[in-house]
């Protein structure tokens, strides 16, 4: 089968583009790309600063295709890795067809989204502002604070909705592809994001470990698939949990190995899932002290800034 075959050529009216998701940490970016593909790609948590690759969702319409580029939370970085995300995020706002920034409007505009109007001023690229949380919000005036924001810098359009809910999410999908510009399919119809699977279920696995060890273990994991072996009867996948300290390992192991086992069996109940069969998991922790600080074991490890 060719590409051609694959890929459908689009008529005079078809839109397409690349909008990049940007916000603060922890305001539903991944939760409403999530929503909008209606398939789980990118890992959610309650713990801040989960997402740490761009990582491209990919949605389809009659009349439409919008890649969603799903970035880590911009916030002021305490060590490389936090620098690592943050250039990347920054990165995509330059290289896509819009933005779409997130808050949480639960809550007023507060010093970390003005941060981040600041940055979107300076670039040429279109801008969304999408009122999350809309579920959570007690108080309407709060809004007021953001329609402020988006009145400073020309205006931009300010849509309410929660990702959480699905509320207002259609809206907001009309509007994105309102204002993208014609184009062609990028991506064949079926695909719903360009991450390998391994990168992936590596992802699911590092989000049972958030789930499960909460604050315990915050941002000192990285998980890596070691192997992937598929038979028609099962896929057995096994995977290394990297922390910094001797402590995160006995956290995650627990006693007896209990809490590494309710990991596997979260993470694998995950993956049976995104590839429809059954699965074997194999987890081992292994300790890389200060692997967040050291521009080398970052690479290795799969975070690198992107261009």
């Amino acid at each position: 089968m060719t590409l051609n075959e694959v890929i459908p050529k689009a008529n005079e009216k078809f839109r397409s583009g690349f909008v990049a998701i940007v916000g603060r940490p922890n305001v539903g970016k991944s939760t409403l790309m999530n929503h909008l593909i209606g398939q789980k790609i990118a890992i959610t948590s309650p713990v801040a600063q989960t997402t740490r690759n761009r990582l491209r969702g990919i949605l389809t319409t009659t009349d439409a295709q919008i890649i969603f580029v799903d970035t880590p939370g911009i916030h002021k970085p305490h060590h490389q890795l936090g620098k690592i995300l943050v250039k990347n995020a920054i990165a995509s706002i330059e290289s896509v067809d819009l933005v779409l920034m997130i808050v949480d409007c639960s809550v007023k505009a507060g010093g970390g989204d003005r941060y981040i109007t600041e940055l979107l001023a300076n670039v040429s690229t279109p801008v969304i502002l999408g009122l999350n949380k809309a579920d959570q919000q007690k108080d309407e005036q709060i809004d007021q604070t953001y329609y402020e924001l988006a009145d400073q810098h020309g205006g931009w359009p300010c849509l309410k909705f929660s990702a959480l809910e699905g509320t207002g999410t259609a809206q907001l999908q009309t509007k994105l592809i309102e204002a993208l510009p014609i184009g062609p399919y990028y991506y064949p119809l079926d695909l719903v994001t360009d991450q390998p699977e391994r990168f992936i279920m590596g992802e699911l696995i590092r989000e049972q470990i958030l789930h499960l060890t909460q604050q315990e273990v915050p941002h000192s994991v990285a998980v890596v698939i070691e192997k992937v072996e598929e038979t028609p009867k099962i896929t057995r996948v096994m995977a290394a949990i990297n922390v910094e300290r001797d402590s995160q390992k006995g956290i995650i192991i627990g006693s007896k190995g209990t809490m590494l086992k309710n990991i596997g069996q979260a993470a694998r109940e995950q993956i049976q899932k995104l590839i429809d069969g059954d699965v074997y998991l194999e987890l081992f922790v292994k300790v890389e002290p200060k692997w967040r600080q050291s521009r080398m074991l970052l690479s290795e490890l799969g975070y690198r800034e992107e261009n």
